[in-house]
């Protein structure tokens, strides 16, 4: 038999569980799913950014979006010699098009040598060299030169002091040829004398800066890698 005891705390107990049952209710498939604050924060991020919110279901990523493409740079391929764009780095682009192991840094060292060479083989009439450096028209134009100093019996004595500067400032593919033109900035000491040694042109004791414009030319298709002048001029 139960005693008054536990009669009592059966009592309480069916109470306590009605009450319960009023207060919590029963579930019935129909209830709203917990509050979710990040799921909240996440949709209103992206209402506010005007992003159309996640479908249920969706999985929002938490990385911030990356650019749909790579944009990159383009090489500057003629860095220190000639601005992307320019016509002289077009016209390098034609030549390396057409000559795969063109270098113009390369081809710039060489200028420099061939350029004291020439001057000096002018100055001392060596036909020799110069052919070897010139095209047919400039060297008849130079050997020219040389005839005429030679009747008049004059000599010429000319000193490099520095080549201070040789950049690029024209650069040209047509058809086979390829034409590279060098702005040549130097100092030197050049002097004409006489049969009797009286100076008729320059000063021996005078530093002077010129400034020559100078095109050289060689055939892409040639297994030859010499270029040779093929036109001069001056700037001032």
């Amino acid at each position: 038999m139960f005693d008054i005891y536990t009669i009592i705390f059966l009592a309480l107990a069916v109470f306590i569980f009605l009450r319960l049952r009023n207060v919590l209710g029963q579930r019935t498939g129909n209830e709203r799913p917990p509050f979710d604050r990040a799921a909240r924060n996440a949709v209103q991020g992206a209402q506010d950014n005007h992003v159309p919110p996640p479908m249920p279901g969706a999985v929002i990523d938490q990385a911030p979006l990356a650019p749909t493409a790579d944009v990159t740079p383009p090489t500057d391929r003629w860095k220190g010699l000639a601005e992307t764009g320019t016509p002289l780095a077009q016209g390098l682009d034609a030549i390396a098009a057409h000559d795969s192991s063109f270098d113009p840094r390369h081809f710039l060292s060489g200028a420099r040598s061939a350029y004291e060479m020439i001057v000096l083989a002018f100055a001392n009439g060596d036909r020799r060299a110069l052919k070897d450096l010139l095209s047919s028209e400039v060297y008849e134009s130079f050997e020219a030169a040389i005839r005429d100093r030679e009747k008049n019996e004059q000599k010429t004595e000319t000193r490099f002091v520095s080549i201070d500067k040789a950049e690029l400032v024209g650069a040209e593919a047509r058809d086979r040829a390829a034409q590279l033109t060098v702005r040549f900035v130097s100092q030197m000491v050049s002097v004409t004398r006489d049969k009797a040694g009286t100076i008729v042109d320059g000063n021996p004791d005078k530093v002077t800066d010129i400034t020559d414009v100078w095109t050289f030319a060689r055939d892409t298709t040639s297994r030859d890698p010499n270029w040779k002048l093929v036109g001069t001029g001056s700037a001032h």
